[in-house]
């Protein structure tokens, strides 16, 4: 199946995560251990599952790890969409 390295997602994925470091770097510093650090963390979960998901040898088993990766997109999302709404940075 090669290697996760290979695929296009994972690789994507890495760049998401030097996006959404580069994106919170401007959040406000009481968020850093809150909503900053969630965001950093989920941003991270996705291409670790997808790398993890890639090593099962079950479809089924490769497919959930997929899924958790997009689970983690959409908290994502949600976290960006409470920070607009509540206005924490003006630089956003």
């Amino acid at each position: 199946m090669g290697n996760y390295k290979e695929l296009i997602v994972w690789q994507k994925s890495v760049d998401f995560v030097t996006d959404i470091y580069s994106c919170t770097k401007n959040f406000p510093k009481e968020e850093l251990y809150s909503l900053t650090n969630q965001i950093r963390r989920s941003s991270i979960s996705i291409s670790s599952n997808i790398a993890e998901g890639h090593s099962r040898r079950s479809q089924i088993d490769y497919i959930q790890f997929f899924k958790n990766s997009k689970r983690k997109l959409c908290r994502i999302r949600n976290s960006i969409n409470n920070f607009q709404k509540f206005k924490l940075s003006k630089s956003y």
